[in-house]
């Protein structure tokens, strides 16, 4: 089938969140803070465990006072930042000014890396005419990411959960999506990483292809099979 519009997924599907290590590293530096190796290490690890790295492992346990603002964290900015800087703040750290440079930290375009192949895919089906949405669970403007690295020239138009105050799987962003790209759902493919957001899609009658969330040297070229799908090349 040659679908005529591909929606795609932002964290874990286009692109891919530092490790926490990084991530804490990069925040220290900024901050002056100083820690010995071994307590970075102990720390970002108790950190993404905790889930309080977006993008990064969703929390093994939610603290019972932000099982709400967790559950819909990606509907604004305020629920968003509350949630992960709420899961941070489970970990001792040297400096209480630290949460929110590591939640400001995440947002920014070094703190991203694309997959391999997110180039290669995106300017494929642009050049075959095919348009392109980034349809993401978020509380934060993304479009700087794409910026930065080069793959906003790909997209048609971004609809993100926060802008919208819903959030996947709900049908209304999906339904958006194709809106934004003059598109019925069922000329509509959705590219994913999460089942139970992404397959959303499917409700709408829009089709659905998952990818692996993996590191980027992991999954160097998991994002090609789409090209097929969409009509435009043959089967990898």
């Amino acid at each position: 089938m040659t679908y005529k519009g591909v929606l795609f997924d932002f964290s874990g599907t286009l692109f891919r969140i530092e490790s926490a290590g990084s991530w804490l590293r990069a925040v220290l530096n900024e901050s002056g803070v100083t820690m010995a190796p071994d307590e970075v290490r102990r720390d970002a690890l108790r950190l993404a465990v905790a889930g309080a790295l977006p993008g990064g492992p969703s929390p093994q346990q939610v603290p019972p006072d932000l099982a709400d603002v967790w559950a819909t964290r990606d509907e604004s900015a305020e629920r968003h930042r509350a949630a992960y800087t709420g899961l941070a703040r489970q970990v001792p750290l040297p400096d209480p000014a630290l949460y929110d440079a590591l939640y400001d930290r995440h947002m920014t375009p070094d703190a991203w890396r694309p997959y391999g192949d997110a180039a290669e895919v995106l300017g494929t089906l642009r050049r075959g005419g095919v348009g392109i949405a980034v349809v993401s669970n978020i509380g934060w403007d993304l479009r700087p990411v794409f910026r930065a690295h080069g793959l906003d020239a790909f997209v048609d138009a971004y609809v993100l959960s926060y802008e919208h105050g819903i959030q996947k799987p709900d049908t209304r962003l999906f339904r958006a999506a194709c809106e934004e790209l003059g598109q019925d759902p069922y000329d509509v493919l959705m590219v994913g990483d999460d089942r139970g957001a992404d397959g959303g899609a499917a409700d709408l009658g829009c089709s659905v292809h998952f990818v692996d969330h993996l590191p980027v040297e992991e999954r160097p070229a998991g994002l090609r099979p789409v090209i097929a799908l969409a009509g435009q090349g043959p089967l990898p």
